[in-house]
């Protein structure tokens, strides 16, 4: 199992999320990124640079954006003394950093004019749903921080288009990296206090604080804001779980470094690498049943598969007055697990389920297409607990065995003499 680990223990922004992940990469791979990029913005006068960056002795990536030119510090870019202007009434600009009031102070966008312009990017339907569902993330936790209707909110248009850079970019590295699971340590938000329009705010910055509702952090050692709503929308919607660095063996790491310097190197570093005997958690949600049709029942369990449960089962129970009944179980992943019940209501006569967690063993899998002497055949292969076994595609095995008029089993050998 591949598995993905962030090592935020100075926080995270979104151009560092960026970086770390570039840094995983292939040469060949860097290049499809960057021209996958470019398209997307391509005439909107936005500059990417992936520059090296040095910070306490580590070397690392820095992700530069410019917008018309000028690089917006004063946005997500790490550590700034007010890092989540994403919004008009966010901005400041008596930091003297640059000044850019003079080309777009007017320039107002509203989240609908970002979601259509996601929606016109050269990129596959899976990347726009990220990219939106992230960009929606941060408008919920603005517009929860300040008051005002997500509607209501229009964003600065330097400051938004800047966030749509970094999400958009981790969205295509996440999906090019494609990893089974992503784990992320508990998030560094940094203290102290941060200057914007309003004044001085604690941090993490509201916004910050509700995109991390439910996740673990902590403040200290370090004065100033260390994740941004940005970082912290990113990694809240790629992890699959939260927690110290599992058992893995890493092949890759990648570094990305924020702008600002510390006592500590400021970057956030990742962990590409297989899972060693790997176990994970699983879901089974139960409802018994008295009152279906086996065909309707039938309709249920195919509707389950189709939204992604793991398994699905029935087991024959008695119920009260006698009455034959049927136990309906369904395993799932933690982020399904309110998928499936939504599923379960809508398509049975049930009124209540169960949940249970469960901890699980599983051995790695991989499938691969093999070409064998009788033909093309599918086999998965599994391995971990000191075992690794390999299974051929049934359908695979019935038609060569029918093409040459075999038994299955004589299939079976010759072809795993061939295999193993």
């Amino acid at each position: 199992m591949n598995i993905l680990y962030f090592d935020c223990n100075m926080g995270a922004a979104g151009d560092m999320f960026s970086a770390a992940l570039y840094e995983l990469l292939s040469e060949e791979d860097k290049k499809v990124f960057c021209s996958t990029l470019e398209k997307c913005f391509a005439g909107k006068e936005i500059n990417t640079d992936m520059e090296k960056s040095v910070k306490c002795g580590i070397t690392g990536t820095h992700f530069k954006v410019k917008i018309k030119g000028v690089e917006e510090e004063s946005h997500d870019h790490h550590h700034h003394d007010h890092d989540h202007g994403e919004y008009d009434h966010e901005h400041d600009h008596d930091h003297g950093e640059h000044d850019h009031e003079h080309d777009h102070d007017h320039h107002h966008t509203s989240l609908k004019d970002i979601l259509d312009m996601v929606e016109g990017f050269a990129i596959s339907d899976k990347i726009k749903a990220d990219v939106m569902g992230i960009y929606k993330m941060i408008a919920e936790a603005e517009s929860a921080a300040h008051g005002k209707e997500v509607s209501e909110i229009h964003f600065h248009e330097v400051g938004s288009l800047d966030a749509v850079v970094d999400i958009t970019s981790g969205s295509i590295l996440m999906n090019m990296i494609s990893p089974d699971k992503v784990v992320v340590s508990p998030i560094h938000v940094g203290s102290g206090k941060v200057k914007c329009m309003h004044g001085i705010m604690p941090v993490p910055a509201p916004a910050t604080a509700f995109i991390l509702k439910g996740v673990p952090i902590y403040g200290g050692r370090i004065e100033g804001e260390l994740c941004t709503p940005t970082g912290a929308a990113l990694l809240r919607y790629y992890a699959d779980e939260f927690g110290n660095m599992p058992v893995m063996a890493a092949e890759k790491i990648g570094y990305g470094m924020g702008k600002k310097d510390f006592a500590a190197a400021n970057c956030l570093r990742v962990f590409l690498g297989q899972a060693k005997d790997a176990t994970d958690k699983v879901y089974t949600l139960e409802c018994n049943i008295d009152d279906m049709t086996g065909e309707d029942l039938s309709f249920a369990k195919d509707k389950l598969h189709k939204e992604g449960a793991l398994d699905v089962f029935t087991t024959a129970i008695e119920m009260k007055k006698n009455r034959p009944g049927i136990l309906l179980s369904v395993i799932c992943r933690e982020n399904d697990r309110k998928r499936m019940a939504e599923c379960i209501f809508k398509y049975t006569t049930t009124i209540g389920i169960r949940l249970t967690e469960h901890d699980r063993f599983i051995l790695e899998r991989n499938e691969e297409t093999i070409s064998t002497t009788l033909g093309d055949v599918s086999v998965k292969f599994v391995s971990g607990y000191k075992t690794s076994r390999h299974k051929i595609e049934f359908s695979d095995l019935k038609k060569i065995a029918e093409k040459n008029d075999l038994s299955i089993a004589e299939v079976r050998q010759r072809l795993n003499e061939e295999i193993s």
